[in-house]
């Protein structure tokens, strides 16, 4: 029997159904920076869709955005992912003003 290899968004996709999206996001942000005591995730529900903001240390915003915003397109393709196996849109804002 030969096992399925599982790329890493259904990897997370998975871990979301466990864990939660929001808490998935804050557990990929707190691996991230240096300041993981800083890491905030807000969610605001609606009707078919669900707005993730995250708040990190000044600091630490180069290191979630990434170069060329790489890290942040990452998180979110992440989250969309995990998104369309809950039937729910989400969307991830960085905050950068604290």
């Amino acid at each position: 029997m030969a096992l399925k290899q599982w790329s890493a968004a259904q990897e997370y996709a998975v871990a979301a159904e466990v864990l939660g999206i929001r808490e998935l996001v804050e557990a990929i942000a707190k691996a991230m920076v240096d300041h993981p005591d800083q890491v905030v995730v807000n969610e605001v529900q609606g009707a078919h869709s669900c707005v993730l903001e995250l708040e990190v240390a000044k600091e630490d915003i180069g290191k979630i955005i990434g170069r060329k915003g790489i890290h942040a397109d990452a998180i979110r393709r992440i989250v969309h992912a995990a998104g369309g196996k809950a039937k729910m849109r989400y969307v991830l804002e960085i905050v950068e003003d604290r």
